[in-house]
C-alpha cells in the first residue's frame, strides 16, 4: 500500500513538474530562448490568485480566472518590453536576462505579499478520498486532473484552431510563417501569455500542497530538468519527464539515503545527458551550416 501511496504523490507532483516545464518547452519552440523565470513566472501567478481569492473574496473560479487573465496580460508585457528587444542577441544574453527576471520578480513580490507562506482557500482543501487503506488527498486529485484537463484543451488548440496552427508553423519556421502572413511577432507575445497561463495553472494547482511563498519558483530547476528528460522540443515530452522526475523523486525518499530525493531530478537529468541527450522524445534537429 506505500507503493501506491507514492505513486500517487509522485504522479502529482510529476504533473506540476510537467505544467511548468510545458511553459520552458513552449517558449523555446516558438522563440528558441530558454525562460528560466518560469517558475517564478508560477509563483507570482499562484500570488495572484491568493490575491484575487483570499484577499478579495472572489468566488474561487471567479479569481482563478483573474489571476490567469492577469498573468496572460503580465506574459505579454514582459514579451514586449524585455524579451522582444534581444531578438538576435546571443543566447546566452538571452539565458541571463531571464535569470535576472526571476531574481527580480522574486524581490517584487517579496516586497508586496511578504516571505511568510500564504495557503490559497479552495473549495477541497483538506478533503481526502479513501480507498481501504489508501488515503488520497483531493489536493492530488486536482492536480491530475487539472493537468488532464489542461492537456487536453492545449491538443485541442493547437489541431483544431487556427491560433493554434500558427503558432506551430511559428515554431517550425519563422521565417515562411511570415511570409505566408503570419503575424510573427504577435504570435511571440500570445506564446510568452500562454506559457504564463500555464505556469500559474501551475501554482494554482500546487498551492494547496505546498503553501504560496517567494521561493517557491526555485522548483523551475526541476522542472527544467523534466523538459531535457522528455526532448526540450517535445510538449507531451515535458509532461512525461516531469512525471519521470516525480515519481523518482518520492522512491528515492523511501529506498535511498536521506537527502537523495532533491538530488535525484538532477541525476536523472545527467544520466539522461550521457545516455541520450535529445531526450526521451527527441522533436530537435541539427542545423546545418
Amino acid at each position: 500500500m506505500e507503493v501506491f501511496q507514492l505513486l500517487v504523490s509522485g504522479v502529482s507532483q510529476g504533473c506540476v513538474y510537467g505544467l511548468i516545464a510545458l511553459g520552458f518547452v513552449l517558449i523555446y519552440k516558438a522563440t528558441e530562448m530558454v525562460n528560466f523565470a518560469q517558475g517564478d513566472l508560477m509563483m507570482v501567478g499562484a500570488f495572484m490568485a491568493v490575491t484575487f481569492v483570499n484577499v478579495l473574496g472572489m468566488p474561487f473560479l471567479s479569481g482563478v480566472l483573474a489571476a490567469l487573465v492577469a498573468m496572460a496580460v503580465i506574459g505579454v508585457v514582459l514579451e514586449r518590453l524585455l524579451l522582444r528587444p534581444m531578438i538576435g542577441e546571443p543566447h546566452f544574453a538571452v539565458l541571463m536576462l531571464t535569470i535576472g527576471l526571476g531574481f527580480v520578480l522574486r524581490a517584487i513580490a517579496g516586497a508586496i505579499w511578504g516571505s511568510n507562506p500564504r495557503p490559497l482557500e479552495t473549495p477541497y482543501s483538506g478533503r481526502v478520498l479513501e480507498i481501504g487503506e489508501l488515503v488520497i488527498g483531493f489536493e492530488s486529485i486536482a492536480i491530475v486532473g487539472g493537468t488532464l484537463l489542461l492537456c487536453g484543451l492545449l491538443f485541442g488548440f493547437f489541431r483544431f484552431t487556427r491560433l493554434g496552427i500558427a503558432m506551430q508553423a511559428a515554431s517550425q519556421n519563422q521565417l515562411a510563417a511570415y511570409y505566408v502572413g503570419i503575424p510573427v511577432k504577435r504570435i511571440y507575445s500570445l506564446v510568452w501569455a500562454l506559457s504564463a497561463v500555464i505556469a500559474t495553472c501551475a501554482g494554482i494547482l500546487t498551492a494547496p500542497v505546498s503553501l504560496v511563498d517567494p521561493l517557491m519558483g526555485f522548483i523551475g530547476i526541476k522542472a527544467f530538468a523534466a523538459a531535457i528528460v522528455g526532448g526540450f522540443g517535445s510538449l507531451p515530452g515535458a509532461i512525461i519527464g516531469g512525471l519521470v522526475v516525480g515519481l523518482a523523486e518520492q522512491f528515492a525518499g523511501l529506498y535511498l539515503p536521506p537527502g537523495f530525493a532533491d538530488m535525484s531530478a538532477y541525476v536523472i537529468l545527467l544520466v539522461m545527458l550521457v545516455l541520450r541527450p535529445q531526450g526521451l522524445f527527441a522533436t530537435m534537429h541539427r542545423k546545418k551550416v
